[in-house]
């Protein structure tokens, strides 16, 4: 299975993913380079910005991506 696949997979079950979980969970370093194939490959990947709290707890905004259902 391939990286994109697996973010795939994790998409369509309706989850969202950041490129923490994405690397934690699934392995994956450039989540936003498998988001880009993904798209090029036809797929509706949205993104929205989220804040969240670095390790510093130090307010910050990152990308999380999903499929809308």
């Amino acid at each position: 299975m391939t990286q994109v696949d697996r973010v795939l997979e994790h998409l369509e079950t309706g989850k969202t993913i950041t490129s923490l979980h994405a690397f934690q969970d699934l392995g994956i370093t450039r989540l936003a380079a498998v988001v880009y194939i993904l798209r090029q490959d036809g797929h509706d990947v949205k993104t929205r910005t989220i804040s969240v709290k670095n390790r510093f707890d130090e307010d910050c905004s990152v990308a999380e991506y999903f499929l809308e259902q």
